[in-house]
């Protein structure tokens, strides 16, 4: 395995942070060991750089959706020919499902981002309304390898990407309801780890951005959120 020292990982940081609409998508976020040099986990040092320039995340590019973002084929039926994506077919199997106590009543699947098909940008996992928040969720599959850092940068990226005053009016929210982020993982996977070790960084970009975690786990042939 490739190990970077820490001036290796910042200086690749610094070039990164020139668009931080793809940050998320750098693959120093998904870095797992430690620098060589100071031992320090890699992710944690990228998030103490970030946490003292989170005004940079404002930087994120919106992009406004000429078209509905209410696509009306999205009725949770795989596709015919099936899909190879897991991630899809269990937000599929979730907006099935429909109402969870914790995060209200999921309203799509996959909504698009994209206006037009230069837009880097991907789309929306789950989204879901309660009457009075907005969440999208960035739903990561049992065995996903991606960090806990990804899956929060990834779900704020997209909340920053929406046009959010559309997107209710597409959707039939209400104009006040508040819309947040959150990462949306499988219990004993790889980043619910994550935030049950000492990684005081990652706990304090969850908390100043507000993308608390939610977790999920299959029982018999249900989905259920942990706080269900």
């Amino acid at each position: 395995m490739k190990r970077y020292t820490k001036e290796s990982i910042l200086s690749k940081v610094e070039i990164a942070s020139k668009d931080m609409s793809l940050f998320y998508k750098q693959p120093f976020i998904n870095y797992r060991d430690n620098t060589i040099d100071t031992d320090e986990p890699c992710t944690e040092m990228i998030i103490e750089w970030l946490l003292s320039r989170l005004e940079l995340l404002e930087q994120i590019q919106q992009i406004t959706l000429k078209s509905n973002y209410l696509t009306k084929s999205h009725d949770g039926v795989p596709p015919t020919e099936g899909s190879n994506r897991d991630e899809e077919l269990i937000a599929m199997a979730l907006f099935r499902q429909g109402e969870f106590k914790s995060i209200g009543h999921i309203v799509d699947y996959q909504t698009p981002l994209k206006n037009k098909s230069r837009d880097k940008a991907g789309k929306i996992e789950l989204l879901t309304y309660d009457g009075n928040q907005i969440r999208i969720l960035e739903l990561k599959e049992p065995d996903s390898k991606e960090t806990m850092l990804r899956c929060v940068l990834e779900g704020y990226t997209y909340m920053k990407t929406v046009d959010s005053k559309k997107l209710k009016s597409d959707f039939g929210f209400s104009e006040s309801a508040f819309i947040s982020s959150h990462p949306l993982v499988f219990a004993g996977g790889m980043q619910h780890k994550e935030i049950t070790e000492n990684k005081p960084n990652l706990n304090r970009l969850i908390d100043e951005l507000g993308t608390t975690p939610f977790l999920i786990k299959k029982l018999d042939d249900k989905y259920i959120i942990m706080e269900d």
